[in-house]
């Protein structure tokens, strides 16, 4: 009965390698090495994942498919990783609302709204997303870098500003965050997505997407003229790169 929660688990799941499955050796003797070889060589893939489903009607806006996204892609950043995101097409999510994960190009994740026929079927609320990422991955990945560092605590305050940016509507909102966190430079420190707007103050074919960014720099407090400045990189990278314009403009 619960229609706002979120649930996570880390586990090993098990794929199979396509290879037969071969004949198993008699008990009457020890196993030869070729008979070990094809048993070792049928035991499936077995990597570590981490997965969430959650769903959730908040105030402001519901639970959805950005959630899912930034909690794998704050998994990765743990590590030292960054992951980038692409439209993806993977049952049983709903097409169109699904998206890949990739890290140097593999793919290493998905999220997405589960279908509305598998939402059916398991009695979930409506619209309640899901995701995995692959923990073998990352941490192999992770390895490659060195050890990873904590970031430096800032002891000065931060300073926050919202952005509204009007995309079309095939626009994804995922391209245009990546735009803006291009820009912004080395002193965001946070991005984040918090409304989405469709209607006759943006026009057919369009929406708003709004953002948040939260500045900081480790040894000072930022001045308004720094901010705005970092805010206004971080537009026009998104303007270039996704054809995004500010709302009210």
């Amino acid at each position: 009965g619960l229609s706002d929660v979120a649930l996570y688990e880390t586990g090993t799941v098990f794929w199979g390698t396509g290879t037969p499955v071969p004949e198993v050796p008699k008990t009457s003797g020890r196993p030869t090495p070729d008979q070990l070889a094809a048993l070792d060589a049928a035991l499936p893939v077995q990597p570590r994942h981490a997965g969430l489903v959650l769903a959730g009607r908040r105030a402001g806006r519901p639970a959805g498919v950005g959630d899912v996204v930034e909690v794998l892609r704050a998994t990765a950043q743990a590590l030292g990783l960054d992951l980038v995101v692409r439209r993806g097409a993977t049952e049983p999510f709903h097409p169109g609302r699904c998206a890949e994960l990739l890290l140097d190009g593999d793919v290493v994740g998905t999220a997405g709204e589960l279908h509305p026929r598998t939402v059916a079927q398991l009695g979930l609320p409506a619209r309640t997303c899901a995701g995995e990422v692959d923990l073998d991955a990352l941490v192999r990945a992770a390895g490659l870098l060195g050890p990873v560092r904590a970031p430096v605590v800032s002891a000065y305050p931060p300073s926050s500003v919202d952005v509204a940016l009007v995309v079309g509507q095939d626009v994804l909102a995922t391209d245009v965050q990546a735009a803006l966190h291009s820009g912004a430079g080395t002193l965001l420190e946070a991005l984040w997505l918090f409304d989405v707007y469709t209607g006759p103050q943006v026009g057919p074919g369009r929406r708003s997407l709004a953002f948040g960014l939260r500045f900081r720099a480790p040894d000072r407090t930022l001045t308004d003229v720094e901010v705005l400045a970092a805010r206004d990189t971080a537009v026009a990278a998104a303007g270039k790169h996704t054809g995004a314009v500010l709302r009210g403009a």
